[in-house]
């Protein structure tokens, strides 16, 4: 009984999993639609676009260990109430302004979600295998929602106004709220002790700066201001850390990082969302820029991406019975690098299907490390404090996708530059100032551009093979250096819990990817 009552619980997480995720990348093609019409400019959609995403990345640290603490099912259903409240008034916003705000707070409530969801299932399946399985499913449900959210947003704007696409994850945020009283346990520490209110303020300062000035450094033209945000959220988070380790209850428990295994992890997990996000911002502008797909088909085009790691995924819990955790994550990185290095080989339209193959067997192969590396997460820390675990992966996934944004982006920019001649800046210049010049010029300035672009891409599945290789040998040097004490501790519990990563994959690929579509 139950049993049963668990696996109807994860039916009923899987319902917000998947509308939020599709609710995220489905809101980059209403983008244009809402600016239309509100009159947004273009720092103004730039804040649509990143509000959610930044202050996501602020409070999910506070909002995973406040779960810990006032109750996970508690924290979940305020979320998921706030969530469906706000979105109803995104739905009908007037202005800009308004709407900024109101993303800014949907974040606050997203914040709440994914931590909570994680660390419930947790506790809904004691047994390890069938937990394995459930959080695999619930993984699956965040990649495959980030995949068919533009396909949603076509739908809905095609029939309906923009506002629609926040509608649509209404109902199942109500559902949620209705029956989670009645469905999902509760669960709270017993000694989880208060909650530090500069520590929450630290955070906060220090991660909304870092990611504003990853973010801003891929945009802006001068660099004064994302740099001096940068230093200036470095030097809260060193602040930060060392008052976390003065308290005797942390907001944040940095004293696992004492772990080698933990702390390997974690770096993998952080640069396999920057080579994802990198190799996603460029494969989806060269299927626009290069091969002349619109923002729809680019958007089916890349969803192999997004439903690449969830088969990596799933497969995770059965592949942990046949191998060594270990080598069957570094294999799944080995993987991941040929998949990059195959977009070596793409130029032009007839190497579509080799993109779309590389770009799957990429994502294929890091299922196992999101699956795997998070149940070791959040194995490494008892019950009480799996929220707390579980915001560790995903604040590490957000800055990840963000670096994979900015440094690969930063690159492929320099590169394009050294290919064009001085004939543009950018693609997207390219492709604006060869509708203001005749026939042969035009024509002359795309195949440059396309060119230049085209080498970008290259020079970015190279970077991206050689960091997934790299993770590949740390994951196995974490198996020959840790010791037999940790690996017995862990193995049980991570060999079958499968993912929290998916929603900063997802956030981290498919929602920043998918913005620069609209650029």
């Amino acid at each position: 009984m139950r049993t049963n009552r668990a696996w109807w619980g994860l039916v009923l997480l899987m319902l917000p999993t998947l509308l939020v995720a599709m609710d995220m990348t489905a809101l980059i093609l209403a983008l244009p639609h809402l600016s239309a019409d509100l009159g947004a400019g273009p720092v103004q959609q730039l804040w649509i676009s990143d509000s959610y995403g930044l202050t996501v990345a602020g409070m999910v640290i506070t909002m995973g260990t406040l779960g810990d603490r006032i109750g996970r099912r508690r924290l979940l259903l305020i979320g998921a109430s706030a969530f469906a409240v706000l979105s109803v008034v995104a739905a009908f916003s007037v202005n800009p302004l308004m709407l900024i705000i109101v993303r800014a707070l949907l974040g606050v409530a997203g914040a709440t979600l994914a931590p909570s969801t994680l660390a419930l299932i947790t506790n809904m399946f004691g047994e390890d295998r069938s937990r394995g399985r459930a959080i695999a499913i619930w993984a699956t449900c965040q990649f495959t929602g980030g995949a068919v959210g533009p396909v949603l947003a076509g739908f809905l704007l095609q029939h309906f106004w923009w506002g629609s696409v926040f509608l649509a994850a209404v109902p199942a945020m109500l559902v949620l709220v209705l029956a989670g009283p009645f469905v999902l346990p509760e669960y709270r520490g017993s000694q989880a002790g208060k909650l530090d209110p500069l520590s929450v303020a630290l955070s906060l300062s220090a991660v909304l700066l870092m990611v504003y000035g990853i973010k801003q450094l891929t945009v802006a033209h001068a660099v004064t201001v994302p740099i001096a945000a940068l230093i200036v959220g470095a030097a809260i988070g060193t602040v930060f850390v060392r008052r976390q380790f003065r308290l005797t209850t942390p907001l944040l428990d940095l004293r696992l990082f004492r772990s080698r295994p933990f702390t390997a992890v974690l770096i993998a997990l952080v640069f396999a969302g920057l080579a994802m996000a990198g190799v996603g911002l460029l494969v989806t502008q060269y299927l626009q820029g290069v091969l002349g797909h619109s923002p729809m088909a680019a958007a089916a085009l890349f969803a192999p991406m997004g439903l690449g790691v969830a088969v990596g995924t799933m497969s995770a819990p059965m592949l942990s019975r046949r191998l060594r955790q270990p080598t069957a994550i570094a294999g799944g990185l080995a993987i991941s690098a040929l998949g990059a290095l195959s977009l070596v080989a793409v130029h032009g339209p007839g190497s579509l299907p080799l993109l779309m193959a590389g770009i799957a067997v990429l994502a294929f192969g890091a299922g196992p490390l999101f699956a795997l590396g998070t149940g070791l997460v959040i194995g490494s820390v008892p019950p009480e404090r799996a929220g707390s675990a579980a915001s560790m992966s995903e604040t590490g996934n957000y800055f990840g996708g963000s670096l994979g944004l900015g440094l690969l982006g930063a690159v492929a920019a320099v590169v394009y530059r050294a290919h064009a001649h001085g004939s543009s800046d950018s693609l997207a210049a390219a492709l604006a100032a060869s509708g203001h010049q005749s026939a042969g010029q035009a024509v002359a300035t795309l195949d440059t551009a396309r060119a230049a672009f085209t080498a970008g891409v290259h020079v970015t599945g190279v970077i991206a093979a050689v960091v997934f290789a790299a993770l590949a040998v740390l994951v196995l040097a974490m198996r020959s250096t840790g010791t037999a004490t940790a690996s017995a501790s862990v193995s049980a519990t991570a060999a079958s819990a499968a993912q929290q990563p998916a929603a900063q994959v997802g956030s981290a690929i498919t929602e920043p990817v998918l913005q620069e579509m609209t650029v």
